[in-house]
């Protein structure tokens, strides 16, 4: 369910309202100390675990669930090979009016990914991200939650999708690990 985006920019104010105020709103509406981290400073993505995790330096915040590319064994190659990257990257632009349900951009592909990609004359391909489900769908929402279905990027269910868009800024970096 997505949601209205009259709802997202509400909760966006209230949880930039309450972090100016010293303290961070949770999705779940309870609050923390400003002393205690609540922004994430760098993300971890385990693909063999279908886990995305959040940090703070080395204080585990969240941990999500996720699924990848329709092929995700292995190392993105190039264009259309519907694998999700390894590698280091940053998260460097957002997107909420994307096809899905927000999206932000990881930075895809690095100088390796793209020296691999010249020496085979293939297209490294690109825009990666992180990002909810299909605004319009085409399966059912059990098909989203626990199958690949992406074209290469990582997808979490869309109430993950907020929490992560509130929890990280851009330019944080993002490891990807098979």
């Amino acid at each position: 369910m997505a949601l209205p985006r009259l709802g997202l920019a509400l909760a966006l104010f209230l949880f930039t309202a309450a972090a100016g105020a010293g303290t961070a709103v949770t999705p779940t509406g309870s609050t923390a100390p400003a002393d205690k981290p609540w922004i994430a400073n760098h993300v971890v993505v385990r693909k063999a675990e279908h886990k995305l995790f959040l940090y703070h330096d080395k204080t585990l915040l969240a941990v999500y669930p996720i699924e990848l590319g329709l092929s995700p064994t292995g190392q993105k190659e190039r264009e259309d090979d519907f694998r999700t990257p390894e590698g280091h990257y940053l998260l460097d632009r957002r997107n909420p009016h994307s096809d899905y349900f927000l999206s932000i951009q990881v930075s895809y592909p690095n100088k390796m990914d793209e020296q691999r990609a010249r020496r085979h004359h293939w297209t490294p391909g690109g825009e990666i991200m992180i990002h909810g489900s299909p605004n319009s769908p085409r399966y059912p929402p059990a098909y989203y939650a626990d199958t690949n279905w992406t074209n290469g990027c990582i997808a979490l269910s869309n109430a993950n999708m907020v929490e992560f868009w509130m929890r990280t800024a851009d330019d944080i970096p993002i490891d990807i690990y098979p």
